[in-house]
Protein backbone atom coordinates (compact mmCIF):
# COMPACT_ATOMS: atom_id res chain seq x y z
CA UNK A 1 0.00 0.00 0.00
CA UNK A 2 2.24 2.42 0.64
CA UNK A 3 4.23 1.53 -2.55
CA UNK A 4 0.98 2.02 -4.46
CA UNK A 5 0.95 5.77 -2.44
CA UNK A 6 4.41 6.67 -3.52
CA UNK A 7 3.61 6.02 -6.92
CA UNK A 8 0.47 7.86 -6.89
CA UNK A 9 2.22 10.81 -5.10
CA UNK A 10 4.88 11.07 -7.36
CA UNK A 11 3.03 10.86 -10.65
CA UNK A 12 0.92 13.57 -9.28
CA UNK A 13 4.27 16.12 -8.67
CA UNK A 14 4.92 15.12 -12.47
CA UNK A 15 1.56 16.25 -14.13
CA UNK A 16 2.38 19.21 -11.96
CA UNK A 17 5.04 20.10 -12.86
CA UNK A 18 4.48 19.05 -16.64
CA UNK A 19 1.70 21.92 -16.74
CA UNK A 20 3.84 24.58 -14.58
CA UNK A 21 6.46 24.60 -17.37
CA UNK A 22 3.52 24.90 -19.98
CA UNK A 23 2.27 28.10 -18.66
CA UNK A 24 5.50 29.32 -18.29
CA UNK A 25 6.36 28.99 -22.15
CA UNK A 26 2.78 29.89 -22.74
CA UNK A 27 3.30 33.23 -21.11
CA UNK A 28 6.99 33.35 -22.75
CA UNK A 29 5.44 33.08 -26.17
CA UNK A 30 3.11 35.97 -25.67
CA UNK A 31 5.36 38.39 -23.94
CA UNK A 32 7.58 38.05 -27.20
CA UNK A 33 4.92 37.61 -29.67
CA UNK A 34 3.94 41.56 -30.58
CA UNK A 35 0.72 42.53 -31.09
CA UNK A 36 -0.52 42.94 -34.38
CA UNK A 37 -3.52 46.09 -33.49
CA UNK A 38 -0.89 48.08 -31.76
CA UNK A 39 1.67 47.71 -34.64
CA UNK A 40 -0.77 48.33 -37.31
CA UNK A 41 -1.90 51.91 -35.83
CA UNK A 42 1.24 52.79 -34.90
CA UNK A 43 2.69 52.58 -38.60
CA UNK A 44 -0.45 53.94 -39.95
CA UNK A 45 0.13 57.30 -37.43
CA UNK A 46 4.00 57.33 -38.58
CA UNK A 47 2.82 57.66 -42.36
CA UNK A 48 0.09 60.88 -41.55
CA UNK A 49 2.83 62.48 -39.97
CA UNK A 50 5.06 63.04 -43.21
CA UNK A 51 5.08 66.67 -43.48
CA UNK A 52 4.02 68.41 -46.87
CA UNK A 53 6.13 70.91 -49.02
CA UNK A 54 5.09 74.47 -49.79
CA UNK A 55 6.18 74.27 -52.85
CA UNK A 56 3.85 73.73 -55.84
CA UNK A 57 5.52 72.22 -59.58
CA UNK A 58 3.14 72.48 -62.62
CA UNK A 59 4.43 71.68 -66.03
CA UNK A 60 3.28 73.84 -68.78
CA UNK A 61 4.86 71.84 -71.96
CA UNK A 62 6.87 68.59 -72.64
CA UNK A 63 7.76 68.34 -76.33
CA UNK A 64 9.63 66.00 -77.91
CA UNK A 65 13.18 67.40 -79.47
CA UNK A 66 15.84 65.52 -82.46
CA UNK A 67 19.24 66.03 -82.67
CA UNK A 68 20.84 64.94 -85.70
CA UNK A 69 24.26 63.09 -84.95
CA UNK A 70 26.53 61.29 -87.00
CA UNK A 71 24.63 58.06 -86.52
CA UNK A 72 21.22 59.52 -87.01
CA UNK A 73 18.32 61.13 -85.30
CA UNK A 74 18.88 61.05 -80.97
CA UNK A 75 15.41 61.97 -79.57
CA UNK A 76 14.74 63.37 -76.01
CA UNK A 77 11.97 65.36 -74.44
CA UNK A 78 12.18 68.98 -73.03
CA UNK A 79 9.53 69.84 -70.01
CA UNK A 80 9.16 73.53 -69.09
CA UNK A 81 8.27 73.23 -65.15
CA UNK A 82 7.14 76.25 -62.90
CA UNK A 83 8.05 76.40 -59.47
CA UNK A 84 6.62 78.70 -56.76
CA UNK A 85 4.62 78.58 -53.17
CA UNK A 86 2.37 81.43 -53.57
CA UNK A 87 3.86 83.42 -51.43
CA UNK A 88 6.00 85.73 -53.47
CA UNK A 89 7.98 83.41 -54.84
CA UNK A 90 8.49 81.83 -58.31
CA UNK A 91 10.91 80.31 -61.06
CA UNK A 92 11.07 78.95 -63.99
CA UNK A 93 12.94 75.39 -65.22
CA UNK A 94 13.74 74.03 -68.36
CA UNK A 95 15.53 70.62 -68.93
CA UNK A 96 16.18 67.39 -71.82
CA UNK A 97 16.44 64.21 -70.72
CA UNK A 98 15.85 60.63 -72.77
CA UNK A 99 12.83 60.29 -70.28
CA UNK A 100 9.98 62.34 -69.77
CA UNK A 101 9.97 61.76 -65.93
CA UNK A 102 13.83 62.69 -65.75
CA UNK A 103 13.29 66.02 -68.07
CA UNK A 104 10.52 66.94 -65.17
CA UNK A 105 12.74 66.09 -62.49
CA UNK A 106 15.58 68.00 -63.96
CA UNK A 107 13.11 71.33 -64.74
CA UNK A 108 11.98 71.20 -61.26
CA UNK A 109 15.71 71.00 -60.05
CA UNK A 110 16.24 74.02 -62.67
CA UNK A 111 13.55 75.96 -61.69
CA UNK A 112 14.15 75.98 -57.89
CA UNK A 113 17.97 77.41 -58.57
CA UNK A 114 16.25 80.29 -60.27
CA UNK A 115 13.96 81.69 -57.55
CA UNK A 116 13.20 84.86 -57.56
CA UNK A 117 11.37 87.17 -55.06
CA UNK A 118 8.14 89.27 -55.99
CA UNK A 119 7.12 92.63 -54.34
CA UNK A 120 2.86 91.50 -53.74
CA UNK A 121 1.06 94.65 -52.98
CA UNK A 122 -2.95 93.53 -51.49
CA UNK A 123 -2.93 90.76 -53.89
CA UNK A 124 -1.35 92.73 -57.15
CA UNK A 125 1.27 94.09 -58.12
CA UNK A 126 2.65 97.68 -57.44
CA UNK A 127 2.87 99.29 -60.94
CA UNK A 128 2.69 98.81 -64.66
CA UNK A 129 5.52 96.71 -65.99
CA UNK A 130 6.24 95.04 -70.00
CA UNK A 131 8.73 92.10 -69.60
CA UNK A 132 10.84 90.42 -72.62
CA UNK A 133 12.11 87.55 -73.63
CA UNK A 134 13.41 86.76 -76.95
CA UNK A 135 10.81 87.77 -79.82
CA UNK A 136 8.45 87.38 -76.65
CA UNK A 137 6.84 90.21 -74.31
CA UNK A 138 4.24 90.36 -71.64
CA UNK A 139 2.31 93.31 -70.67
CA UNK A 140 1.19 93.40 -66.92
CA UNK A 141 -1.28 96.16 -65.07
CA UNK A 142 -2.29 96.02 -61.25
CA UNK A 143 -6.05 95.31 -60.96
CA UNK A 144 -8.96 95.76 -58.43
CA UNK A 145 -9.94 93.68 -55.51
CA UNK A 146 -12.22 91.15 -57.87
CA UNK A 147 -11.06 91.01 -61.02
CA UNK A 148 -8.75 87.62 -60.45
CA UNK A 149 -5.73 86.88 -62.94
CA UNK A 150 -6.68 87.91 -66.44
CA UNK A 151 -3.96 85.94 -67.86
CA UNK A 152 -3.97 82.30 -70.30
CA UNK A 153 -1.06 79.50 -70.59
CA UNK A 154 2.54 79.58 -68.95
CA UNK A 155 1.76 83.52 -68.11
CA UNK A 156 -1.19 82.22 -65.45
CA UNK A 157 0.69 79.43 -64.45
CA UNK A 158 3.37 81.75 -63.08
CA UNK A 159 1.27 84.77 -61.76
CA UNK A 160 -0.77 82.19 -59.99
CA UNK A 161 2.76 80.32 -58.45
CA UNK A 162 3.62 83.77 -57.27
CA UNK A 163 0.76 84.77 -55.24
CA UNK A 164 -0.60 86.70 -57.25
CA UNK A 165 -4.86 86.88 -56.69
CA UNK A 166 -5.50 89.83 -59.02
CA UNK A 167 -3.95 91.20 -62.48
CA UNK A 168 -4.50 92.30 -65.52
CA UNK A 169 -1.76 91.19 -68.30
CA UNK A 170 -1.54 90.52 -72.48
CA UNK A 171 1.20 88.43 -73.98
CA UNK A 172 2.36 90.07 -77.29
CA UNK A 173 5.04 88.44 -79.95
CA UNK A 174 5.55 84.77 -79.83
CA UNK A 175 3.50 82.67 -78.56
CA UNK A 176 6.23 80.13 -77.12
CA UNK A 177 4.98 79.03 -73.47
CA UNK A 178 8.70 79.24 -72.90
CA UNK A 179 9.03 83.07 -74.00
CA UNK A 180 6.15 83.91 -72.23
CA UNK A 181 7.13 82.28 -68.77
CA UNK A 182 10.58 83.94 -69.34
CA UNK A 183 9.31 87.15 -70.12
CA UNK A 184 6.30 87.00 -67.71
CA UNK A 185 9.35 86.34 -65.23
CA UNK A 186 11.55 89.49 -66.54
CA UNK A 187 8.64 91.80 -65.40
CA UNK A 188 8.57 90.04 -62.19
CA UNK A 189 12.00 90.66 -61.77
CA UNK A 190 11.69 94.65 -62.57
CA UNK A 191 8.75 95.22 -60.09
CA UNK A 192 9.95 97.89 -57.83
CA UNK A 193 8.30 98.08 -54.31
CA UNK A 194 6.80 101.26 -52.56
CA UNK A 195 9.14 101.23 -49.62
CA UNK A 196 11.87 101.50 -51.80
CA UNK A 197 10.27 104.58 -53.98
CA UNK A 198 9.45 106.34 -50.62
CA UNK A 199 12.76 105.66 -49.28
CA UNK A 200 14.68 107.40 -52.24
CA UNK A 201 12.26 110.33 -52.17
CA UNK A 202 12.56 110.74 -48.90
CA UNK A 203 8.73 110.14 -47.72
CA UNK A 204 6.58 107.82 -45.70
CA UNK A 205 4.38 105.13 -46.68
CA UNK A 206 1.12 107.26 -45.99
CA UNK A 207 2.48 110.24 -47.44
CA UNK A 208 3.66 108.11 -50.62
CA UNK A 209 0.22 106.37 -51.13
CA UNK A 210 -1.55 109.32 -50.64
Amino acid sequence: MDSENKELTVETEVVEAAEVSEEVVAEEKSAKAPRRGRGRKQKIEKTEEKPQSEWTERVVQISRVTKVVKGGKKLSFRAIVIVGNQKGQVGVGCAKAAEVIIAIQKAIADGRKNLITVPIFKTTIPHPITGRSGAGAVMLRPASEGTGIIAGGAVRSVLELAGIGNILSKSLGSKSPLNAANATLDALKKLTPFSDVAKKRGLTMAELLN
